[in-house]
């Protein structure tokens, strides 16, 4: 099967794109590279098409959507805090960029695009586990963005006949090529390299926040299986571990991995965070067969040794 994953140069997109190498599937990838690298596609450059370009130009997606039966949209421009410094770009790219993919897919007789979106659409919400009949309530910029590419992905199942969708709400993905040097990085890797070199990690609040870490292996899983699920037609699922953690028992667990102690560092909240967000994935696993095998000790164990020896499991 032929099949383009936007963002495949990024964290979770290049690792979906060796699952889907691994399952024999013709892959394409677009990317601009500006989050993500080159790095991550290394020894892959035979296998697959690398398609260079912004998702906010028509034309570059539509090149490469052409010939494909299904669209792993992963692209996008993340993070939270990024959003509140930009939220001009952050909307652009994320909805903008999205509707692009949907337009190129729908013009091109795509079977079905699988969109990636966010737990940050939620906000704060008093009742958990989140569920995806909840309002959305986002807070942060990044949040309202995806939202809006959700709901543009939900219309055009709707009004575009020929046309799938699903959307998977991804909830704190981690693992092996996740970036622990960007500007934004995510937590996982940021407590792995920090306490692996003795340093003190940075928490934002008080550490008791809880969050719902999934490690890739279930994301990529959830895609594959969200490309060919009947009755998943204009569906949103969450997707994630399913248990929470608080931000400091995370940083005990890596401590303890690493054989090391761990010194904190408490800063005040961030604007745009949550408080707390873990998901009920029971939607995921009834329609989808969506079964989160790895769990976070596992998963953290198999983020540190590619971190720290380049080994990966």
């Amino acid at each position: 099967m032929k099949v383009l994953v936007t963002g495949g140069a990024g964290f979770i997109g290049s690792n979906l794109v060796r699952a889907l190498l691994a399952r024999g599937d013709d892959v394409r990838v677009l990317d601009n590279f500006s989050t993500g690298s080159r790095r991550n596609l290394a020894g892959l450059e035979n296998d697959v098409e690398v398609v260079e370009g912004e998702l906010r130009s028509y034309e570059r997606v539509h090149n490469a959507v052409r010939g494909t039966e299904i669209v792993f949209h992963l692209g996008a421009l993340g993070s939270v805090p990024r959003s509140v410094q930009d939220p001009l770009t952050s909307s652009a790219v994320n909805i903008e960029g999205t509707l692009n993919v949907q337009l190129a897919a729908r013009d091109e007789g795509v079977r079905r695009v699988v969109f990636a979106s966010s737990s940050s659409i939620y906000g704060n919400q008093a009742e958990l586990p989140l569920r995806e009949s909840m309002p959305p309530d986002p807070i942060s910029p990044y949040g309202v963005a995806k939202l809006a590419a959700e709901r543009y992905s939900v219309s055009f199942s709707r009004v575009y006949h020929s046309f799938e969708t699903v959307v998977l709400r991804y909830f704190n993905v981690f693992g092996p090529r996740q970036d622990p040097t960007s500007q934004y990085a995510a937590v996982v890797p940021l407590f792995i390299t920090a306490i692996a070199a003795g340093e003190a990690v940075t928490i934002f609040d008080d550490g008791e926040q809880s969050r719902d870490f999934t490690y890739i292996d279930n994301v990529v899983s959830a895609n594959l299986l969200a490309a060919g699920a009947e009755g998943a037609n204009g569906r949103i699922f969450n997707i994630s571990g399913g248990a929470p953690t608080t931000v400091n028992a995370l940083a005990d667990t890596i401590g303890r991995l690493l054989d090391k102690p761990v010194e904190r560092r408490y800063l005040p909240p961030r604007p745009g965070d949550l408080r707390n967000s873990w998901a009920d994935v029971s939607e995921a696993r009834e329609l989808l067969g969506f079964d989160p095998k790895v769990e976070l000790e596992d998963g953290l164990r198999r983020t540190a040794d590619f971190l720290l020896d380049g080994k990966e499991n």
